[in-house]
Formats: structure tokens, sequence, C-alpha cells
């Protein structure tokens, strides 16, 4: 049925073509709607079986090319050569296969942890659900704070209202009803019965039938443009530097040595697997798996922490994470609030004000907050005489909610709210005697009042109220006027004892903290004095509303406080501090929240937020603690420097050996290694390095932000690189003058020196420090590196030795490789030790160290 039709068509009429009740769906006819409809999920990731993801890795154009050079020595009666080159491939193909599917089944569990839930009516049973198992035809309940899980149709509705800005850019939560009116507009925002997918619950409850799942719904009609692919991370960023520098190097070098060594020394077809051999030497293809196996050890690690992942690539972005924004309630004040007192004007205990801001708190159908919650704790207050009419509910402009009730006949209108907001609509003050005007002089005893309770470290709310005359059934903001002030309600909400360790501990790790909140400047800045927080500069919302995006770039970066501040300027100051190159993280838990933590860096919540601030959020921490997200930063940083491990073992090492092996192809009247063996060191050397996700960070790397820096990378390329050829030159001399050796042996020697010398260097690389002595690798890292020398020395004095071209070496020849491996990991550290410690055009903070 199109959803126009389920428009339209009276409700019976719809549950009717739905074949569905109030009762809900069956459990047997949920499964056959699933089989039919497909899951509730819009621009999902497929996810395909072993077979087609290990398939998938040999779409790698360098693995193609070595499969058509196996196909052409097969073609040419080379089957030896042609089988150890596919035997290879699929080796490598494996281990990069293997590592992958697991991490990325561990990341699937994680996400389950926190998987957003549907409230359903099925087999007459209320029951809740992941959303991607919603189906038309289920009865949903909604109520604030939960997203609408499909497009849906209202079956009942009291005081429903749902922002649904994202499809039609409405400034104001809309209310739905169940009932189709003539005259309404056309389109999402005229659809007043009418649900959309993915819009918050702002109020109410309601119930509903589902119309719409998946890629059907208004908001899979432009999932394209809504779900398109996040804006990359900065280490995307960087990576995609690295990716372009070594593809250019690779490319000119390796055509340089085809055409060279084709047309003037070899074949053609030894030049191309030649060629084909070095690039893949040079290719660091084990990055992709690195950083999976990376991301998916430290989202696991993080969990440990209480700290859960969605994205796994914001991990990178958390240990990059220099400045965090975020509210006091629950990060520097326990989140148990209390309400103190309710008086008047002269700080007399009021009994109305008790009354009207309970009433106002028990009608109110949005989400509660604390402050409503502390009210309603109170107990003695006598509201059964009243009946609720309508609402008026919050929003972040007005900044307070109504709800209008009556008594014996008579309506009042009682509004709850920030006192600035509510004052300017007074006209009249509650005395015993009854109400006068609301003079200048009473109005600058109430804000006398409001200002000393604030310092004194209440958070503040005024009450007011009006005598409704016109019986209308619905109510709006423009009935808010000619109120009569009340007085207020003031709350405690006392520091957390944890506060100032943790904002230190942050401190420590490089982090800036910035409190943004709601909360006026008096009540803030006694929390702060009560924390020993120094306070550098307060900035008020107002203020915020009157800056450019120039002053307020430069404004965010001297204050650490901001005060009485909407939703949209949240946003404001989280975008400046990025334009100012900060990696900024936000976290929240309310729906006002939503906007900032999409735009941050990394956008982080808590396990029990609302439905959309979940959904919005990158990492959702089991418990709202800033030591807890402190953990999660320093793993995110190990993260980090586990990946850069690999990358600089990549332009270093790794790379100078394949640099050297091109060289001499030029020189030499034979070439320094056979294209298989060059595969085959590459395969062990990968082999190696697979266990850096599990290798052990110094702690002095964790204790800063760490940034990607592509010129740190290139500056250590041109050190190091040049470094390992050395050595490899030296190797080279030594083969030809000293010990004379026939080609095949001097394949076998440098074969196996090569290898040891990229492998053994990790030691050195891997830390700032004395390797083993002052840093010591992960247990799995020695065994692997230890193995893979093993194997090769293993493989010369077997059968394979022989398929691949080797010869058994006598002592003399191993005694020259740990010579050469012993000399070049002294000249390194002694490289290192210059490099780290040059004068101070270098930034720690940046590369690996």
């Amino acid at each position: 049925m199109a959803d126009e039709e389920a428009r339209f068509i009276p409700v019976d009429q719809l549950m009717q073509t739905y074949h569905t009740s109030h009762q809900g769906l069956s459990s047997y006819e949920v499964k056959s709607r699933r089989s039919i409809h497909g899951p509730n999920e819009v621009v999902r990731k497929k996810r395909f079986s072993a077979v087609r993801q290990f398939a998938g890795q040999l779409k790698n154009p360098l693995i193609i090319i070595l499969l058509i050079a196996a196909g052409l020595s097969f073609f040419l009666a080379e089957l030896i050569d042609a089988l150890i080159i596919i035997v290879i491939v699929f080796l490598s193909v494996f281990i990069d296969f293997s590592q992958e599917y697991r991490a990325e089944r561990a990341v699937d569990l994680l996400k389950g942890k926190i998987s957003t839930l549907a409230t359903v009516i099925r087999d007459g049973v209320r029951q809740d659900v992941p959303l991607s198992q919603l189906v038309p035809g289920d009865i949903i309940a909604l109520s604030a704070g939960d997203i609408v899980p499909a497009d849906a149709r209202v079956l009942f509705a009291r005081d429903f209202f749902v922002d649904q800005s994202a499809l039609t850019g409405e400034s104001f939560p809309v209310e739905k009803s169940a009932h189709y009116r003539q005259g309404m507009e056309e389109g999402p925002s005229g659809r007043e019965q009418y649900l959309f997918m993915s819009s918050p619950v702002v109020s109410g409850s309601a119930t509903a039938v589902v119309v719409k799942t998946g890629m059907l719904t208004e908001y899979g009609k432009i999932a394209e443009r809504l779900t398109a692919r996040p804006p990359e991370t900065e280490f995307e960023r960087g990576l995609k530097q690295f990716s372009y520098l070594v593809t250019r190097i690779i490319f000119l070098l390796v055509i340089f040595v085809f055409f060279t060594n084709a047309f003037f020394k070899h074949g053609v077809l030894d030049s191309l697997l030649f060629a084909v051999a070095l690039a893949v030497g040079l290719t660091p293809e084990l990055l992709p798996m690195i950083l999976t196996v990376n991301l998916a050890k430290g989202a696991l690690a993080m969990s440990e922490k209480g700290v859960i992942v969605k994205h796994l690539a914001s991990i990178q972005n958390f240990g990059s994470m220099d400045v965090l924004c975020t509210d006091k309630t629950g990060t520097l004040t326990e989140n148990r609030i209390t309400l103190i007192y309710h008086v008047d004007a002269e700080r007399n205990t009021s009994g109305t004000v008790l009354l009207y801001s309970y009433l106002n708190s028990y009608h109110q159908t949005g989400l509660k907050s604390p402050l409503d919650e502390a009210i309603l704790k109170k107990t003695g207050v006598e509201i059964g005489p009243y009946k609720k009419i309508d609402e008026i509910p919050f929003d972040f402009i007005r900044k307070r909610i109504s709800v209008v009730v009556e008594k014996n006949g008579e309506r009042n209108l009682i509004t709850k709210g920030a006192p600035e907001e509510i004052l300017r609509f007074c006209t009249r003050i509650s005395r015993e005697s009854g109400s006068e005007p609301f003079t200048g002089e009473w109005q600058a005893k109430a804000v006398a009042l409001y200002n000393t309770l604030s310092r004194e470290g209440f958070r503040i709310l005024a009450v007011a109220s009006r005598k409704v005359t016109d019986e209308k059934s619905t109510y709006s903001p423009e009935d808010e006027t000619d109120l009569t002030f009340h007085g207020f309600v003031a709350f405690i909400d006392p520091p957390k004892e944890t506060a100032s360790e943790s904002l230190l501990m942050l401190h420590d790790a490089g982090i800036a903290v910035k409190i943004i909140t709601g909360d006026n400047e008096l009540v803030t800045r006694h929390i702060c004095t009560a924390l020993n927080i120094p306070i550098t500069r307060i900035i008020e919302g107002h203020e915020i509303a009157g800056m450019d995006s120039d002053t307020l770039s430069s404004a965010v970066e001297q204050a650490n406080i901001f005060t009485r501040v909407s939703p949209p300027q949240k946003e404001r100051i989280i975008r400046a501090l990025m334009k100012n190159n900060h990696v900024v993280g936000y976290l929240g838990d309310g729906i006002n929240d939503a906007p900032s933590i999409r735009a941050a860096d990394i956008g982080i919540t808590v396990d029990n937020a609302v439905d959309i601030a979940k959904e919005s959020a990158d990492i959702v921490l089991l418990k709202k603690d800033l030591r807890v997200l402190r953990d999660g930063i320093i793993e995110g940083r190990k993260t980090f420097g586990n990946t850069m491990k690999y990358i600089m073992m990549g332009t270093s090492s790794n790379f100078g050996n394949m640099i050297s092996v091109a060289a001499a192809s030029l020189f030499l009247a034979f070439l320094p290694l056979l294209p298989v063996q060059i595969l085959l060191n590459n395969l062990l050397y990968d082999a190696s390095q697979s266990t850096i996700p599990t290798d052990t960070i110094d702690e002095e790397y964790v204790l800063a932000p760490k940034r990607w820096d592509i010129g740190f990378i290139k500056k250590f390329l041109l050190v190091f690189g040049p470094v390992s050829s050395i050595f490899d030159i030296l190797t080279f001399a030594t083969l030809l003058v000293v010990f004379h050796a026939p080609i095949a042996l001097f394949r076998t020697v440098w074969f196996l020196e090569s290898l040891c010398t990229q492998t053994f260097i990790i030691f050195s690389i891997r830390t700032m420090r004395v390797p083993f002595f002052k840093s010591r690798p992960s247990r799995f890292l020695v065994i692997s590196s230890i193995l893979v020398v093993m194997t090769a020395i293993l493989i010369i004095f077997t059968p394979l030795g022989d398929l691949f071209g080797f010869v058994p070496l006598s002592l003399p020849y191993y005694v020259f490789i740990g010579t050469i491996v012993v000399m070049y990991i002294i000249v390194v550290e002694i490289v290192k030790k210059w490099f780290y410690h040059r004068p101070p055009d270098r930034d720690k903070t940046h590369g690996i160290f």
C-alpha cells in the first residue's frame, strides 16, 4: 500500500489492510513478513559469507597481477614457479582474511551490547525488540526520548510531539494525532497523523501501526544523502596521504625497474615477475589487516574499561582528541538532584510554588528531567482534584514548559522554566493577600533572590501561572503571557567527589575540558570553585548569539565555561574548536545533545542516554564518569601507536631493503633475488608483523594526544630507509668481494640477511627507549619474529629450498649475517637517539613518538 493511501484511509480499514490488530501480530506472522520485507535497516552494510569475504581479498590489483603472472608461468611450462606464486599468494591472503574476519566478528558482538530497542505489541504482549526486527503491521508504543523506528500511522496519541526537522526543516516540534483533518497541507510537514522513521519523540505518548520499513520509508528514500559516508577522520586523511606517497614511489620505481631490466638485462616475463614482486614487497599490503585488528583489539580493550565503540574508525580520533566538551551534570556533579527550597520572591516557603511545580512536572509528558524527578519525590502534595487539559511542551528557544489544568471548572495555565524567560512574561506577583502588579521593585527583588540562590550553588526554576478563561482543547506558546509570578524552586546537585581527580587526569593526558551547560553563570561558577577548577573565561549564550564565526573561534580558545547555551550554540562552539584544528569530543546524553554529538569529531554518550543520543554517538560509556572516559582515551592512543609501528616499519627497513634490491638489479648481471624469493620474503615478513596489534606501548607515549603527521613520516623514511640500504650495500659488497659468492649462494645469504634485518629491527623501531632493557615487547611479537626467522632457515635445508633456488649455508655465513644484524640494530639505535633528540622543529605529539 502506498503511504499516501495509508495516510487517508480510516484506521479500521488500515488495520484490515495490514492484517493486524491492537493486540499486534503473531510471532509466526512476524517471521513470515520479515522474510518478505527484510530487516528494518537503511543503507545497511552487507555482510557476506566467509567464502565471499575471502574471495574479496583477491581483488587487490597486485594480487591479480601476480595470479596473471602465475598463469603466464604455467603457460610457458614454468610449473614450479607458477605453483610457488599461487601458494604464496593464497597464504598471504589467508593471513589477512582470517585476522580481519575474527576482528569484525568480535566487534559485532560488542555492538550488540548497545543495540537500540523498540517497544512493540506482539501476541498481545508488550515487548522490546531490536529496531531491525520491525515489520509492516507491527503495533509500536512510543514515548518521550524514543526514536520513531519506522514510518507509521498514529492510532492513539496524547500530547505527542516529534522533531522531524531532519526531513522537513521545521524549527519546532510537531504535534501528531490519530485523526486526519481536512485542509492539511501536503508533504511530510502536513501529515499530522503520520510518523517518520528517525524522528525523535520530544514529549507525550502514542501507539502506531508500522506502515513502511527500511529503504521504503521517507528516510530511506533520501538515505544516500542522509547516510552518506561520514566525514573522514583525521587519521583516515593522514592514511590517504601516506597511501598516495607510497603509491607514487612504487609506481615510478617499478616502472623504471621493469623497463630497464626488460630491455637491457633480462627477459620480459622475468622482469615482469621481478617488478611485480618488488611492488608487493614495497606495498604495505598488511596495513588494512593491521588497522582492522588494531581497532578491534582496541575496541575489546575499551569495552573492558566500560567504553563501547560503535564506529571503529573513531578509535583513532579518540586517541587524537585534545578538547572534550561536556555538560557538568553527572560529570562534575553527582547527578543526585534534590529539591531544597520552594519559595516566593521574599524567600518565604510557599506551598503554592510546590503545588504548581508538582502539577507541572506530574502532567507534562516530555522526557522528565532530573529536576522534574526531584520535584515528584516530594510527598504530601494533593493533586487529586486537578484534571489535565493540555500541555505546551518544552523547547530550547522558549526554555519553559506549560500545562493547563482544571479544578472545579476553573482552568489554570502553569508555567515552569528558566527564570530569565519566565520573569519577562510576568505582569503580576502572587502575595498572601492576593496578587498585585509585578513592578520594577518586585522584579528587582526576584532577580536578586535568583542570583543569591545561584551563587549558593542552587539550580533554579521559576514558577508562574495564569487563569484561563477561554475553554479550548489545545493551547500554544502565545497563551504564555500576562503571567502571575509565584516564586522559585531551588535544587542542589552536589559536586562529584572524583571530579577534581578526573579533570586532573584528563589535564595530565593533554586534554582540555570545556564545560557547556544550560545553567547560569553563578551556579556553574559555584561548582567550579568547589572543585578547584580554574576558570579562564565564562561566555554566556546571549554573547555567543552576537558573535560572528571569527570572533567565536577566538573566544572558544580563551574560555573554558559556556553557560545558558542552546543546542545550536553548542554546535557552533564545537565547530569553532574544530575550525581551530582541535580534535573535539562531545559528551552528552539528552535529546538536545544529539546535534552536537553528530557534529563533534568524537560523539560520546552514556548507556542510559535517550535513543537519539545513542544513535548519534561513536562511543558509548557504560558509566558517566570522566575516569572511564580517560581510560578509553588511553586505549585509543595505544591503538594509534601500534598502527603507526607498522607504518614506521614499512618506511624504514622494509622500504630500504626493497630499494636496495631494485638498485642492485640495475648493476648486477643477475637478479639479486628471484621474484618467488621476494614473495616468500614478503610473506614471512608479513607473518612476523601480524602480531604488532598485541604489542605493549611505552607509558610516555600515551601522555599526549596523537596526531597524524605525514611530514614526520617523510623524515623518518629519508633517515631510516638509507640506513637500511647502507647495510644492504655492505652485504652485497662483502658477498661479491670477500666471499666471491656464486649467484645461488648470493641470493640465499641476501634473502636471509634481508629477512632478519627487516624482522628484528621492529624491536628498535617500536620504541624511543633502549629495546628489551627499558621497553619490553609483547611475548607474541617476540615469538612470531623468532619463528619466522627459524622457518626461513629451515626452508633452506629442506626440499622447499631447492624449489625457491636456495642453497645450504655454512657456519661462516650465519656468523656474517648475525654480525650484519647486530651492527644494523646498533646503528639504528644511534640514529634513533639523534633523530628523536634533534632541536625543536619536531613535535613529539605527532607521528609515532
